[in-house]
This record gives C-alpha cells, structure tokens and sequence, in this order.
C-alpha cells in the first residue's frame, strides 16, 4: 500500500553540492561563508536589515524575546491556540504568557481581545501566523502603538505569507521562523531571528553566542548571561539550496491547498481553511477542521485515513490546558471556547510541496468516502 506522508522535505536543488563543498572546507560548525550567505540572502528575501541564524525556531523566538528585554515580572500576550513554541520562548525568559483566544476563522489570535488582557506588566505581544494565514498584524499593530507595547512575530509557519502586501516577519519589531523539516524550506533544524533594529540584531547575535564579546579580541569574559544557539555551516549550506527555491516551494504549498479546496468545497462536515482579502496564505500544511454538526469523530477519520496510507496530524492543544505551563504558574483560567474546538476538531491532511495531483485525489476520495 502506498504511503502518502503528512509532510517531507523537499531536497530538490545544491543541497549536495553546497553541503560537500562547506565539508571540503572543513569550515562544518558554526562559522563560514554559508552561513554569511545564508543570512544575508534571508535577510534580502524578507527585506529586513538584520538576519540571525540559529539552530531552531525555538532558539529563535527566545532570543528575539531576549534581545527585546522580556525578563521576570513581565507579561507577554499570546495565543491560546499555537504550537508550544512560542509560550515556551516565554517562560524560558521567567516572564509570564497571557493567553488570547482565536479567531474562529484565521485561527490566529483574535485581536478584539486583546485589550482586555493588558496590564501594567505586559510588555509585548507575540502574534504567530498559524498554518500559514497570517495573523491581523495591522489590528495588533494599532493596539501595541496605543499601548506602547513590543511586537514579536512567531513566523515559523509563514514562509512567504503576507498580510498588507508585507511579507509575514517584516510586520514587527522583531521576527523569528523556523527551519525544521516540515517547514517550507528547511535545514533540518534550524531557525532566524529577522529585525529592522541594528540594536536587537546585535543582542540577538551576543545571545545566540554564549553573549562572547562581539568586537576585538576574542576573550572568555561574559557580561551576559547567553545561549549557545548557533547553525553550523553545514546547515547554513542547506538553507541556502532551500532559500534559492523558495518560490517554487512556496508555490507549490498554494497550488497543493487550490487542489485541495477544489477537491472538498461541497463537503459539509469540513471548514476548510480560508484566505482573507487582506492576506496571503502560504498554506504551510492543508488544515481542515471537522464540523461536530457532522456526527463523525476527527480521530475516527484519522484512523479511516492512517489505514489507506494517508497520514495526517491532529491540531495542537491549546495552552490553558498544558500541564506544564500550569505548574509554571501561567493563569491558564478562563474560556477559550473556539481554542478548545479547534484542538478538538481540527486536523491537517498531507501538505508536503512535492505532492503530486494524484496523491491529493487520492486523500480527498478517502475523505469523502468517510464523511
């Protein structure tokens, strides 16, 4: 039985070459002219100033709320409905997440809440694109100017989305995406930290280097407290390949999601994902969301589909209801009803750029057959 997975890399252009030559050079860890490159040909696809690589997304995000001065006793604003990430990036500072419920159509966070959750404390608000569709940055924005907050974008789904016209991760003042295998482009592991402000990226990059002393001799005094977060030159080599066919990948993401909707418009058991007038969805992966109206369980149809070969993956659960974010001490009371019902009725289909046609036929008849 052929398997169709969720979602694999797409290794399709000087991956090899590049990854060889940075091993000829024996330049393999966490400096050489791939990782210069790299950065800078991120940076210039974005449009930003500044890029700093990292060896995760997670990586990314904490020191991008590092370099920004989130410390103890501040509060940061986030989603309720997000992969963990970024709430972790929150904690790791000692600060505190203040949760938001979601737009029950973007799935990102819904802005007209936002205000209620502000304090004296809070100190940013970390806005993540979920899935691809960009969150209302220019909502979030005019809230943060009136406010005179921070804003952080957790980008690390959002390969070549955009909101405005802008690309997603040049909407704040500072960005972080992520390189993991299942991400549009990919080094494996990986992550950037992307800003307009010469003073974060110069934090950004103290932190990431175990805060070592940026200018003059290299010595062993540290004035900081840093992090050692750095992407080897291998990495970089495979980013580069990756970045040089961006807009191929990116495309196909969109072409897979235009099958897709074309394929499931009439199935009334499904919300499918939308894209709003105002944005740009990358459609990082295919998610769908079950309709409870339905009388069909999301398990029971990701079982019907794991046993045709399809795999798929549930939504993330959301944070008032993680276990370890209760014992940090997060205020994780309150309602979040459509967070909870996107965690319990949502599931992405296979989203992998090198899909073929006949594999996205073959996983809307499967869908279609059980629904």
């Amino acid at each position: 039985m052929k398997k169709i997975p969720v979602c694999e890399p797409s290794l399709l252009g000087n991956e090899l070459a590049y990854v060889m030559d940075a091993l000829k050079t024996t330049w393999i860890s966490s400096a050489g002219a791939y990782l210069d490159r790299f950065e800078k040909g991120f940076g210039r696809y974005l449009g930003r100033k500044y890029a700093v690589a990292t060896n995760n997304g997670t990586a990314a995000l904490h020191i991008a709320l590092a370099a920004c001065g989130i410390s103890k006793g501040d509060e940061v604003i986030a989603p309720d409905f997000t992969m963990i990430s970024p709430v972790f990036a929150i904690c790791y500072c000692n600060a505190c997440p203040v949760f938001v419920d979601v737009d029950p159509h973007t799935w990102t966070i819904d802005p007209d809440q936002i205000e209620k959750k502000i304090t004296g404390k809070t100190k940013a608000i970390l806005a993540v694109h979920i899935y691809g569709h960009p969150a209302d940055m220019r909502a979030i924005l005019r809230i943060a100017r009136k406010h005179k907050l921070l804003v952080i974008e957790d980008a690390a789904e959002a390969h070549g989305a955009a909101c405005n016209g802008k690309k997603c991760g040049t909407l704040s003042d500072i960005a972080a995406f992520s390189f993991y295998a299942n991400k549009i482009i990919t080094t494996g592991e990986g992550g950037m930290v992307v800003t307009d402000d010469e003073r974060l990226a110069n934090k950004a990059k103290g932190y990431k280097n175990l805060c070592f002393p940026m200018k003059g001799a290299r010595t062993f005094i540290h004035e900081s407290i840093g992090f050692n977060y750095r992407m080897t030159n291998i990495q970089a080599a495979i980013g580069l390949a990756q970045l040089e066919k961006i807009a191929y990948y990116a495309g196909r993401r969109r072409r897979n999601a235009k099958i897709y909707t074309s394929l499931l418009k009439d199935v009334s058991a499904l919300q499918l994902p939308i894209e709003r007038p105002w944005a740009r969805n990358c459609y990082w992966m295919y998610a769908v969301l079950l309709k409870t109206a339905s009388g069909v369980s999301r398990d029971s149809i990701m079982n019907h589909l794991a046993g045709k070969g399809i795999e798929t993956r549930p939504f993330f659960i959301p944070m008032h209801r993680q276990p370890s974010l209760k014992r940090y001490g997060a205020d994780c009371s309150g309602k979040f009803p459509v967070s909870d019902y996107l965690g319990e009725n949502g599931f992405y289909l296979p989203s992998g750029s090198n899909l073929s046609r006949q594999d996205i036929e073959f996983v809307c008849a499967m869908v279609k057959k059980y629904t």
